[in-house]
């Protein structure tokens, strides 16, 4: 016998919960996050279905339909909700007081109520922009969700039939069907289907990503609107996506011929500009291709009287720079701006004291290629036939200066920093001593022997044994990592000073000192030893074989006195921290994602990484950030001249430098 509920309209303030309403257990289903989207889409379409209700103690009870009777409560009580009070009537079915069957009816509601399965959702989102003609924005606000939301269940809907109809079947997983959304083209997301399953293979959502680009190229990426216009100028076919980010240009050929255009055209500019002898392009700049290529660099000139005044003007506005730089109130955008300005300034001042002379220019040339999402150029390449080869080696270009030229990614320092990087080697060569003691008073005991009794030049120059403290003067002092200025303190505080008494005569001084242990009288010495150390990088074996041997045995390890921070990566160049991520550390992922950030977003991730290297690190990579530090600082590294530090150069033609 069917049951027949009967049509009534009832307030809603006469509406309350029913007790064998399967839910009523369970209150968190009624939370106001979680019928939200009800609440909404009551709001802008009405109640479409009825609730049931069933007359308990003069009241109207919610047998089924609890979380309606909650959205509609929610909108009574949102003052801006329009339409809906207290005594708002909305339709409901009443059920006979004599009907058995309570429990079962709300039980079968809220089975049948049950989410929709995530094809089918995406399917009625597709309907609703298809044919109600409704919007993104006006389906989210239907809904109560986010227009983001929506986006993305809008692309899956509309895939190929058969695609959804296997996902459906689980014949592929939902993100496989997901990945063909890739391509807005039902027709080729069909073809690509069947290619990739007519042998039977597992189909992985990777997989199909992969055979979509070979199909096109979207609008939004890098390249595909870097040609569109040009592209559709020239009537090339576009897939169009109801979301136009996501349309494709279909023609691969032709925006790979429109891409090479114009690399080649800013090739060209950058030839006639530079003065070289020719020009080319390529997609992608291949590496290993380009290995056998030689390049030359600018070599110093002498700036005629207009350029050294334009020099000056630099060098003065650049301190100018340098001072507000310092201002710690400065928001971020200001900051940025000053960093361009100063590296734009740095680059004109490098460009008026540095030319190619006219024998490298009538040789080499410039190759442009697409990298980081822009036009990147390598210049002063010289073909392999060009080049200039030594007997039994591989074909390279000298420098214009004669000298070997440095290699392309070589990172050069200035004057200025090199002095620096000296004396904050020697703070931690002298932080080293002090914690060794014994050796360092062998040393010095050593010394002051050998320079006394033996015959010529002295053992090295690296110590003044007259104990007059060393002044070591720096641009940055406090800003600068200060490990070993702690770790000397900390040796000052251990020493025993007793001794040390003005009110004492010399000769009572000394009995003192006498008297002292001889592992207090090595601190001592050591401590003394150690204030003297001169500002240097590492040493020569063949100039100071002592103090080579020496530091090595006492300090193998610089960075356990000293740590990289940003008072040093704020003077490299954005394009060397770069290189020393993906490089010298191994992150090459991290280079290529920082590459489009400023670069005092770069500074204060070097910073944080070397003060505490990230738990994701792998543990070859936290060993190799654990251990680095700029090569002329490291106790057993090449030998580094010490009378000429390096001029500036060029910066590194990488390619992730050049995403800088």
């Amino acid at each position: 016998m069917t049951t027949n509920f009967a049509p009534l309209t009832v307030a809603i303030g006469d509406l309350v919960p029913h007790p064998a309403n399967v839910r009523s257990n369970s209150p968190e289903t009624y939370d106001l996050e979680n019928i939200a989207h009800l609440k909404a889409s009551i709001a802008v379409l009405g109640l479409l279905q009825p609730l049931i209700v069933q007359k308990l103690d003069g009241k109207y009870a919610v047998l089924a339909g609890g979380r309606r009777h909650a959205a509609l409560k929610e909108l009574v009580a949102d003052k801006a909700a329009k339409g809906f009070t207290a005594k708002t009537k909305i339709d409901c079915r009443l059920v006979p007081d004599d009907c058995d069957v309570t429990t079962a009816l709300s039980l079968a509601e809220n089975i049948t109520q049950a989410p929709m399965n995530a094809i089918d959702e995406f399917e009625a989102f597709a309907r609703m922009m298809e044919v109600d003609g409704q919007t993104p924005e006006t389906i989210a606000k239907t809904f109560g969700t986010t227009v983001a939301t929506v986006k993305g269940r809008l692309r899956y809907g509309l895939i190929h039939p058969d695609i959804r109809a296997a996902a459906r079947g689980k014949t592929i997983t939902l993100d496989t069907m997901k990945a063909f959304a890739e391509h807005p083209s039902q027709e080729v997301q069909r073809e690509v289907f069947e290619a990739l399953t007519k042998d039977g293979g597992y189909l992985q959502a990777y997989t199909v990503r992969q055979a979509l680009k070979s199909r096109g190229v979207k609008v939004s990426d890098d390249i595909g609107a870097f040609v569109r216009a040009d592209y559709e100028a020239r009537g090339g076919a576009v897939a169009a996506d109801l979301l136009e980010e996501h349309s494709v240009l279909e023609d691969a050929a032709l925006v790979e011929t429109i891409l090479l255009e114009k690399l080649g055209a800013a090739a060209e500019e950058a030839r006639m500009r530079l003065g070289f002898a020719w020009a080319d392009a390529r997609v992608r700049y291949d590496y290993a291709t380009m290995a056998d290529y030689g390049r030359v660099y600018p070599g110093p000139i002498e700036p005629d009287e207009t350029a050294q005044k334009r020099i000056d003007e630099i060098n003065a506005e650049l301190e100018q720079l340098q001072l507000e730089m310092e201002d710690e109130g400065l928001e971020d955008g200001a900051y940025n701006a000053l960093y361009e300005r100063v590296d734009a300034l740095e680059d004109e001042a490098r460009d008026l004291q540095e030319a190619y002379s006219a024998e490298d220019l009538a040789r080499s040339g410039v190759i442009s290629s697409w990298s980081a999402g822009k036009v990147t150029l390598h210049v002063g390449l010289v073909r392999p036939e060009d080049t200039v080869k030594e007997e039994g080696a591989r074909g390279s270009s000298a420098s214009p200066t004669g000298e070997d030229a440095p290699d392309a990614g070589e990172i050069t320092y200035s004057a200025s920093l090199a002095e620096d990087l000296k004396t904050e080697r020697a703070m931690a060569l002298g932080a080293a001593m002090a914690l060794h003691p014994e050796a360092t008073l062998d040393l010095t005991l050593f010394k002051l022997v050998s320079d006394v009794l033996a015959s010529g030049m002295s053992v090295t120059q690296a110590i003044k044994i007259d104990a007059r403290t060393e002044y070591r003067s720096h641009a940055k002092m406090d800003e600068i990592d200060e490990t070993s200025l702690e770790q000397v303190a900390a040796a000052h505080d251990a020493l025993d000073l007793s001794w040390l008494d003005d009110t004492r005569a010399p000769a009572d001084q000394f009995a003192a000192f006498r008297a002292l242990e001889a592992g207090e009288k090595a601190k001592l010495v050591a401590y003394a030893t150690a204030s003297t150390t001169q500002s240097c990088f590492a040493r020569d074996r063949q100039r100071d074989s002592l103090m080579h041997d020496f530091e090595i045995e006492i300090m193998p390890d610089i960075r356990a006195h000293w740590t990289p921070n940003a008072a040093l990566f704020n003077r490299f160049k954005k394009a060397w921290l770069l290189k020393i991520l993906g490089e010298d550390l191994g992150l090459a992922q991290e280079a290529v994602t920082l590459a489009s950030s400023s670069k005092k977003e770069i500074v204060a991730f070097c910073d944080k990484l070397f003060a505490e290297p990230f738990a994701t690190l792998t543990d070859a990579q936290r060993a190799v950030v654990a251990a680095w530090c700029p090569p002329m600082m490291q106790t057993a590294g090449v030998a580094f001249d010490e009378a000429e530090p390096a001029a500036e150069t060029p910066e590194p033609d990488n390619e992730v430098a050049q995403a800088a």
